[in-house]
């Protein structure tokens, strides 16, 4: 799974979540400015940044994910932190927040950093070890998601759906959870097909997201008969070559990749390429 892909999209489009996963309430996220930061000279790139947007008592948050063995890891991170802060000249204090699927992956050795965790300037989270996703609030269930194993997320997904529709009274909120959790299966199973990710979730939820209506507008436009009329799973199936190539651009918002389009498309790696690179730049995600 490309984990930073999907955190970088969690905490950019509901920067709530975030702080309510740390103990804060969600509220605080407006007044903060969220980014992924590239330090110069020496190619870091810290995850996640929360900026403040105004005054200088409120805490710069440095997030990192980390989802794969590395015994460097809070060397680096230390260093990508302090030279952050020697460049930009922060004069807020700072807190660091490090998110591990579980405690078997910190391995690195703090002997170094001991006062920064012991005074909880820099705090680490295991989500394997966050209460029972039934227990959490809706948004935390739904990172945990994440770490779900493929034979129970897919209940685990149908549960967070039902909660969504019941739990979160606000439109715009309620959609980019379901998204969310669309996002997060669609990564997690690669090899699945759009008619089957739709039955994972149940059709009626799946109409509900952007990804799903944005392919309904997308056979709209280009007149598909009506046994299109259900999505992009349909416009896939169509075999037409113009119509593949237009639906390229959805599927790279979907997070696809060059070659794994070019295998869902029946387009050579090449084509693919070449159709991405005549698109305008897409946010990332």
């Amino acid at each position: 799974m490309k984990t930073d892909s999907i955190f970088y999209r969690i905490f950019q489009e509901i920067p709530g979540l975030f702080f309510e996963l740390i103990g804060n309430q969600m509220q605080t996220a407006e007044n903060y400015q969220f980014s992924s930061v590239e330090i110069k000279q020496t190619a870091f790139r810290i995850d996640g940044v929360f900026l403040p947007t105004q005054g200088e008592e409120s805490p710069i948050y440095f997030v990192e994910v980390q989802f794969q063995n590395d015994p460097e890891i809070y060397s680096r991170f230390f260093s990508e932190v302090n030279l952050y802060l020697r460049q930009n000249q922060i004069k807020n204090p700072w807190r660091g927040i490090v998110i591990f699927p579980s405690r078997s992956l910190d391995t690195s050795d703090i002997k170094n950093y001991v006062e920064s965790f012991a005074s909880q300037r820099v705090r680490r989270i295991y989500l394997d070890e966050l209460d029972s996703a039934a227990s959490l609030p809706v948004g935390i269930a739904t990172i945990k998601l994440i770490i779900e194993d493929e034979d129970t997320a897919v209940v685990a997904a149908r549960e967070l759906i039902g909660r969504t529709q019941r739990e979160v009274n606000i439109e715009p909120q309620r959609r980019q959870l379901l998204e969310l959790i669309e996002t997060i299966l669609v990564y997690k199973f690669p090899t699945m097909n759009r008619k089957e990710i739709e039955s994972m979730f149940g059709l009626s939820d799946l109409k509900q997201t952007r990804v799903y209506q944005e392919g309904r507008e997308e056979g709209r436009e280009e007149g598909l008969q009506e046994g299109l009329q259900e999505g992009l799973q349909e416009g896939l199936q169509v075999g037409s070559r113009v119509e593949k190539f237009r639906i390229i651009p959805l599927l790279v918002r979907l997070g696809l990749s060059a070659s794994e389009i070019a295998q869902e498309l029946t387009l050579s790696i090449e084509e693919v390429q070449q159709e991405i690179q005549k698109q305008p730049p897409l946010d990332d995600v």
